[in-house]
């Protein structure tokens, strides 16, 4: 009797752990959907911020931008928001006018000419400090100070060495028996101000990227150059630059979007004259659209949207390169 009762519970137990183990398992599996969803929420929560900051400040402003240059906009309808749709009348008309092939023309004189200087430059600087020789951390923080300083004190200061009169370069050149130039008020001369201006920012910027850069080179290569009997210029052309290519197109690419929509540092010193001298598109654009008693809205978001397009262009390119890299 009490033999059979135990079978029977023996044959009973297989069916509670089973039973047993299915419940187990579905509260793990309960659990993990819990912990994923968690997850979601904990990484839409975090994202919700910069995602509305994008929209805010990026998305929307693209689309009224784009919205002014398709409308005829007027100072009335403007603030009444009732201006008459144009299509892609505002961009013939800027394609048009006069100005936009000298506008066009300085941008990528004013770009290209900063950006190889700027690199140039700030390679040679980063070489330089590479050395560690003594005071180098402290020489190196002093070349920050043209980054860090706010645009508006950097062209102020500028344009007071600049002046015609008073400015410390035409006494410089005095000293030298040079005669002054009148840099900011002649057609020949403030394009070249404000890219001198510009080269003085950006040259920092260049500096802190490759030095970076060259702090990942393995010294062990410059030792077994040096044992092959490589001079210091081989051994720049053959390790360092080689090797900091891939820093080195990233950091021409970056200038380059940040080169093209410079406005103030122009506008300070020059205004984008005399006439349209030193005038790119960004200058331009603020000079249609709240430079006159008459604003051209419409015709200055062209204007903003052809320059947008290159830097998306530029953009593009950099996003590229930097796959490519990291594949």
């Amino acid at each position: 009797m009490t033999i059979a009762r135990v079978d029977r519970r023996s044959q009973r137990s297989p069916a509670r752990s089973g039973a047993t183990g299915a419940t187990h398992g579905e509260d793990s599996s309960a659990l993990r959907r819990r912990q994923r969803r968690r997850s979601r929420l904990t990484a839409l929560a975090f994202l919700t911020p910069l995602v509305v900051y994008l929209a805010a400040f990026y998305l929307y402003p693209l689309y009224r931008n784009l919205d002014l240059s398709l409308h005829n906009y007027t100072v009335r309808s403007f603030v009444a928001g009732d201006a008459p749709f144009s299509g892609l009348d505002n961009f013939r008309t800027v394609l048009d006018d006069p100005t936009f092939g000298p506008a066009i023309r300085h941008t990528m004189v004013f770009t290209f000419v900063s950006i190889a200087f700027q690199y140039a430059a700030g390679l040679a600087l980063a070489v330089f400090f590479n050395r560690h020789f003594r005071l180098a951390g402290t020489l190196r923080a002093l070349f920050l100070i043209p980054w860090l300083l706010p645009l508006i004190v950097s062209a102020s200061t500028w344009s007071w060495m600049f002046n015609s009169e008073s400015g410390v370069i035409n006494y410089a050149l005095h000293l030298v028996g040079v005669s002054p130039v009148d840099w900011l008020n002649s057609p020949d001369w403030a394009l070249t101000s404000v890219i001198i201006a510009n080269i003085w920012i950006g040259i920092p910027f260049n500096l802190v990227i490759l030095y970076s850069g060259l702090q990942n080179i393995p010294a062990e290569l410059y030792e077994a150059a040096s044992l092959d009997g490589a001079s210091a210029w081989q051994q720049f052309r053959r390790v360092t630059f080689p090797l900091l290519r891939p820093v080195s197109a990233i950091t021409l690419l970056l200038g380059l979007v940040y080169t093209l929509k410079v406005f103030d540092l122009i506008w300070i010193m020059t205004k984008g004259g005399p006439g349209d001298a030193s005038s790119t598109l960004a200058t331009w654009s603020y000079q249609l659209g709240f430079g006159t008693l008459l604003p051209k809205f419409g015709p200055g978001a062209a204007v903003g949207n052809i320059l947008i397009l290159i830097a998306l262009v530029f953009g593009l390119l950099y996003i590229r390169v930097q796959r490519r890299q990291e594949a």
